[in-house]
């Protein structure tokens, strides 16, 4: 296998004072053939450079651009528009430079509502792909959050104010959990990122009268969803726990998904009613033959989400895989060998 560090700027996004540039990521190839059939795969803020599925899809052929938006690592300041300009770029580059005939849009984790939302809106057939797949992929950014907020804060400066009738983590309360708490802690989620909305576009025209155009603020509590405790609730063969161990310490941590927001970031990238990034509003545009994969033992994405996604998907051609094996497939190299046999499959019947 052969890579090959990809780095430019463009009339968009000019190269940075400091020298780096704002397009860039690592293209994986094969070493004894110039691959016709290349994947491209990018997330809002997490480095894809060295994607867990480059080298064995390069292994088997095919070549493998892990690309990152200009966000990553940074996503408080996060514009979709600019995310899917740089997405833009690296499936041209792919095309022109790669010498690609086919690319493949490769939605992992949070990517995949990014990467539907850039097959969505390509503004042309050069820049749109061929296939789209989507791998262990929620229903976009706001949803997601949304889903794994705790409802139970009372106050967002307060890391500690709790109201108990709405507390995952008050036995009272469960696990297991009724469907009457399951309700109104549901309805308790939207309401809070519902609430920060609201105040964000207050803060943002407070903030204007005197001439200022952003500012950061904290979310904190965002590891309390109730399948964390409940295995019933969307069962798989996860096992109890989140991403992090233990989800009320996790919850109670300084660490989460959108713990560091700008006003402006927050609506562009997690409210739900004003981010232009849930993935239900893009997958029913996507014509092309789709892939959705899910592995089941996943403890932040559910096979709720897959056959969510499936469904919403407009391709004629679609097809839902259930593999085994957790998020990024770490710790079972078995696994991540089967579902990398799974989509080189999919796709080769697809390329012929």
């Amino acid at each position: 296998m052969q890579k090959e560090w990809v780095a430019f700027a463009s009339a968009d996004a000019p190269r940075y004072r400091f020298g780096s540039y704002p397009h860039q990521g690592v293209y994986h190839q094969p070493a004894s053939a110039r691959p016709k059939v290349g994947f491209i795969a990018t997330h809002h803020v997490v480095d894809y450079t060295d994607h867990y599925m480059a080298r064995p899809l390069a292994e088997r052929g095919y070549g493998f651009l892990g690309w990152n938006t200009r966000y990553r690592g940074e996503g408080s300041h996060f514009r979709l528009d600019d995310a899917l300009a740089d997405i833009g770029h690296g499936v041209r580059w792919l095309r022109e430079v790669a010498g690609v005939d086919t690319v493949v849009i490769l939605g992992n984790s949070g990517g995949g509502s990014l990467m539907a939302a850039y097959q969505a809106e390509a503004i042309c057939e050069a820049r749109a792909g061929d296939l789209y797949i989507s791998v262990n992929s929620h229903r976009g950014r706001p949803d997601v959050l949304t889903s794994w907020m705790d409802p139970a804060v009372v106050d967002e400066t307060d890391v500690l104010a709790t109201d108990p009738e709405l507390d995952m983590f008050n036995p009272d309360n469960g696990p297991p959990y009724s469907d009457e708490f399951i309700a109104r802690y549901r309805q308790g989620q939207r309401d809070r990122n519902d609430r920060i909305t609201t105040w964000a576009q207050a803060e943002l025209a407070r903030l204007a009268e005197s001439g200022i155009d952003d500012r950061v603020f904290v979310v904190n509590r965002q590891w309390a969803d109730l399948r964390f405790l409940d295995l019933s609730i969307d069962p798989s063969e996860r096992s109890v726990g989140c991403y992090f161990g233990d989800p009320r310490t996790a919850n109670y941590g300084s660490w989460g998904v959108a713990t560091t927001c700008s006003l402006r970031g927050w609506l562009e990238m997690w409210s739900l009613r004003t981010s232009r990034g849930r993935g239900a509003e893009h997958f029913g545009k996507i014509r092309v033959p789709a892939l959705v994969v899910q592995s089941t033992a996943d403890q932040g994405v559910f096979p709720s989400d897959a056959h969510a996604i499936h469904d919403d998907l407009g391709a004629s051609d679609k097809t839902l895989e259930l593999v085994r094996g957790k998020h990024y497939f770490e710790g079972d190299d078995a696994a991540l060998t089967e579902v990398v046999d799974v989509i080189a499959a999919w796709t080769a019947q697809r390329t012929r």
